[in-house]
């Protein structure tokens, strides 16, 4: 333990030794050698001038408001780390000094570990705020609490007395605390309010905008409306956790708020059941939605501006057992439109998918499942290849992002604008380019071949599982095979891996037997070295941040636009796209796994090599 002497204010309370001991915090630094002699002396000069300034701004004022602390001022001056070049000394790498040097742990909140009745019921909100402290867990009796001023016991013991528990303190950062404190008694405030004024006959949720600017957490206060308000933080939590997907589900007793992260869904919050419905209708109000529908499933968007940058939200509400279930696609301009060279080709993928894109006419399809992807390779293609020069066309259901470079056309089937149907009008528009989110039928199969004969370049998707299957799939359709295999430029198959987190990372060996008994394409022996990302606090423990595709790209070469005509085997084309060059998923995947892109498990996920 630090050799500190704790000392006492009039109050009684606790004062802030160490955070601001200039003495033991600069000794601290400087034994981890967090810092040099010299930046010791430009430390020394800043406080110097804050006191200077802040006498001067307090003179004859009763109060003065909050002050910060050496921990606050350090972290302000963003000095480099003597020997860490690009590693500057932030005030988590302080506090952590800090908890070595005092035997505590450290804790890096999560908000998506925490507990909302345990940070919002266990102690008041000024209590909290007023002490810097965040209780946030109970494990066999015991209260975790983090705090950036662990030696004010008297605090610790209030806590125990009142609430009959055993505190375990952690070290924190202030900033995470109040950040905390700030989202879940924000959002904790505005759900209460709603359960006790729906505890009455009704609420008004009516005339609310469907263009909505998105308050900050700074900027949501007791006056707004309490859904406006919870719905506003959930997006807001949604955008801050790099979220795809909200799901608002309705449970027996009460209904669960779950984000989808990196392709994994992770519950953040349980609500009163008595304000779903008031939630689900203001999102239903801001899609332009029929709220007084729960019978039916419907679809709309939001358009919203969150601190002047733009993004769109897609819903679609369901009835299920308890009531009416709404998901939200969270579809941001910085991830649906991508430079392609940056979302996981291989040097030769990127090079034949670039020649699809730049061929006068033909049909280019990308296939895959739901979720692998589709949309945003071939938003990023058209992004890529829109210019003032060329009319790009695309047929979806629904538009997924509303791009001005596009003409884009909703699918709409109660007014029969359906896929094949649309596709007859629009080659009467001058398009050059054309996308129709998927070919689902004969219809839509021919007028595309047709579109593609007629001079355009076409793209579609087929939810197919590799991209050979794409010719199978259009003969079964009824597709001619001749016409195939002249306008088809090649296909496409794609799926989206969870990459390894590069501040965890570690490096593993196994035996190239083992791995071939997953069925990894393994050419070496002995044993390989992998690497892993071994969980850490940027990636709440999964090892993984981000994901990134794999491919499987086929081109058509002369060669094989005889086999699709003459009707041979799809094992035969396959073998013989791969003797031409064709990378497939498993051999794309494997390689990601031995740069050390991703691990040996996410391949086995997504390729299903077990």
């Amino acid at each position: 333990m630090p050799t500190i002497i704790a000392q006492h204010n009039q109050n009684g309370q606790m004062a802030n030794t160490y955070l601001d001991d200039e003495t033991y915090l600069l000794n601290l630094l400087a034994k981890d050698k967090l810092i040099s002699s010299q930046q010791r002396k430009l430390i020394t000069m800043k406080k110097k001038q804050q006191e200077n300034l802040l006498r001067k701004r307090t003179r004859g004022k009763k109060g003065s408001g909050i002050t910060p602390t050496l921990v606050d001022i350090i972290a302000s001056m963003n000095l480099e780390i003597p020997g860490a070049q690009g590693e500057f000394l932030s005030e988590e790498r302080i506090m952590r000094a800090i908890a070595d040097d005092l035997c505590l742990p450290f804790k890096k909140l999560d908000p998506l570990e925490l507990n909302l009745e345990i940070v919002t019921k266990t102690i008041p909100r000024s209590f909290a705020l007023k002490y810097h402290l965040l209780p946030f867990a109970m494990a066999n009796g015991v209260l975790e609490v983090a705090l950036c001023e662990p030696e004010n016991r008297c605090v610790l013991e209030e806590i125990e007395r009142v609430n009959q528990v055993k505190v375990k303190p952690y070290i924190s950062t202030k900033t995470d605390i109040h950040k905390m404190l700030a989202e879940f008694f924000g959002f904790q405030t505005s759900i209460s309010a709603a359960e006790n004024h729906l505890a009455g006959p009704s609420v008004d949720i009516s005339n609310l905008e469907q263009y909505v600017q998105i308050s900050s957490t700074k900027e949501i206060t007791s006056s707004d409306q309490n859904i406006k308000a919870a719905v506003d933080h959930l997006f807001n939590y949604a955008f801050e956790q790099r979220a795809s997907d909200i799901h608002i589900e309705p449970k027996r007793t009460e209904s669960l708020v779950r984000l989808r992260i990196d392709g994994v869904l992770h519950t953040i919050y349980k609500l009163p059941k008595v304000v779903h419905s008031a939630i689900v209708s203001r999102v239903k109000t801001l899609s332009r939605l029929d709220i007084a529908e729960k019978r039916r499933p419907q679809d709309g968007r939001i358009k919203v501006d969150r601190d002047g940058k733009e993004a769109e939200i897609r819903v679609s509400t369901i009835p299920v057992s308890f009531g009416e279930k709404a998901v939200l696609r969270i579809l941001d301009p910085d991830i649906l439109f991508q430079n392609l060279s940056l979302i996981g080709f291989s040097e030769r993928d990127l090079q034949v998918y670039q020649d699809f894109m730049h061929k006068p006419h033909g049909i280019v399809l990308v296939t895959g499942p739901t979720g692998s992807g589709k949309s945003t390779t071939l938003y990023s293609t058209l992004k890529n290849i829109a210019t003032p020069e060329k009319n790009v066309i695309t047929i979806e259901d629904p538009v997924e992002m509303v791009h001005e470079e596009f003409n884009q056309i909703s699918v709409q089937p109660q007014v029969d604008v359906t896929f094949s149907t649309i596709l007859r009008n629009i080659l009467r528009q001058d398009p050059d380019i054309i996308m129709i989110g998927e070919i689902r039928d004969l219809d839509t199969a021919v007028n595309a071949i047709q579109a593609a004969l007629t001079g355009h370049l076409v793209f579609s998707t087929l939810h197919t599982n590799d991209a050979v299957t794409s010719i199978s799939r259009l003969i079964d359709l009824g597709a001619q095979p001749f016409l195939i295999g002249s306008t088809l430029l090649g296909a496409m198959a794609q799926r989206l891996v969870r990459t390894n987190c590069p501040d965890c990372l570690e490096t593993f060996t196994m035996t190239a037997e083992e791995l071939q008994g997953f069925g990894f394409p393994i050419t070496e022996t002995g044993e390989i070295e992998l690497q892993r990302g071994k969980g850490c606090r940027q990636c709440r423990g999964t090892g993984y941040l981000g994901r990134c595709g794999i491919f499987e790209i086929f081109p058509m070469s002369d060669k094989l636009k005889k086999m699709v005509s003459n009707m041979e085997a799809e094992a035969e084309i396959r073998k013989a796209a791969i003797e031409e060059g064709m990378t497939p998923l498993k051999e794309d995947a494997w390689q990601k796994v031995k740069k050390g892109i991703t691990t040996f498990d996410e391949a086995l996920r997504i390729t299903g090599m077990a």
